[in-house]
């Protein structure tokens, strides 16, 4: 059984600077970690690699710094990992980003099983999966908390909904959004990280893809940032003189003068 695995290498912190000119994260200088949603799907695809045999191909889109939560992940697992890496990528938004993972999945042709993160803590759009899959032409499962079996090319997972759980059966080959329910990720062992240091990270750009340019980066991305910003807060205060009594006399008044009661 061939799984491939989706991450994203996210900011480790709160503190980001926006590129005035393309309205972009500027992801240089900063911390940069696995998207803690994509690792509930790394540890999945290994789990089930345990269960019924077969390989793991983890995928990242992004700059050449990627190769580090690459390496991790196969520290935690991983078989073979893939760098999705070319400056026309750059400012990509969900749209552009689903293509270019779905020519790279149409590059490595022989899988069963996608799996993806929820959603990513920096964009919290959840759309990269579902978007994905329907390039692929494939089933897609949101929101799985458990796989129950896989066998004969179905697939038996549980979902997670308001009410509790349902049960979906779909054909193989699928992509499946997983939430932190599923399971608990591993930390990489002592052999995990001699084998990531040595690993071999295949590098593929646009070329290698064989995409259409105008489907990539900014150019192929029909959202458009207009503008971010940090809101401005401006607070002031007033002390109320007098006794309690002629304290809330006076709060009330001045609430009823701006008509908030």
């Amino acid at each position: 059984m061939n799984i491939l695995v989706c991450v994203k290498q996210v900011p480790g912190t709160t503190k980001v600077n926006i590129n005035p000119q393309t309205n972009t994260l500027m992801r240089q200088g900063i911390e940069n970690i696995i998207n803690p949603f994509d690792t509930y799907a790394l540890e999945e695809a290994v789990r089930l690699k345990e269960r019924f045999g077969g390989k793991v191909t983890v995928l990242s889109m992004g700059p050449p710094q990627a190769e580090a939560i690459l390496r991790e992940a196969v520290s935690c697992g991983a078989d073979e990992a893939i760098l999705i890496g070319d400056a026309a990528f750059a400012g990509s938004d969900t749209l552009a980003t689903s293509y270019t993972l779905s020519q790279a999945i149409k590059k490595i042709k022989d899988y069963d099983l996608i799996i993806c993160g929820r959603q990513t803590i920096d964009g919290d759009t959840a759309q990269v999966g579902p978007e994905t899959a329907e390039m692929l032409g494939i089933a897609f499962v949101s929101y799985v908390s458990k796989v129950d079996d896989i066998k004969e090319g179905l697939m038996q997972v549980q979902r997670l909904i308001e009410e509790g759980h349902e049960v979906v059966e779909t054909l193989l080959p699928a992509l499946i959004t997983v939430v932190k329910e599923i399971n608990v990720p591993r930390l990489p062992s002592l052999r995990g990280k001699a084998k990531a240091k040595s690993a071999v990270i295949t590098n593929w750009n646009a070329l290698a893809l064989d995409a259409d340019k105008e489907r990539l980066g900014l150019t192929g991305s029909p959202t458009k940032v207009v503008k971010i910003f940090s809101p401005q807060r401006t607070r002031t205060g007033e002390m109320l003189p007098g006794s309690p009594e002629e304290q809330i006399a006076s709060l009330i008044n001045k609430l009823r003068s701006s008509q908030l009661i």
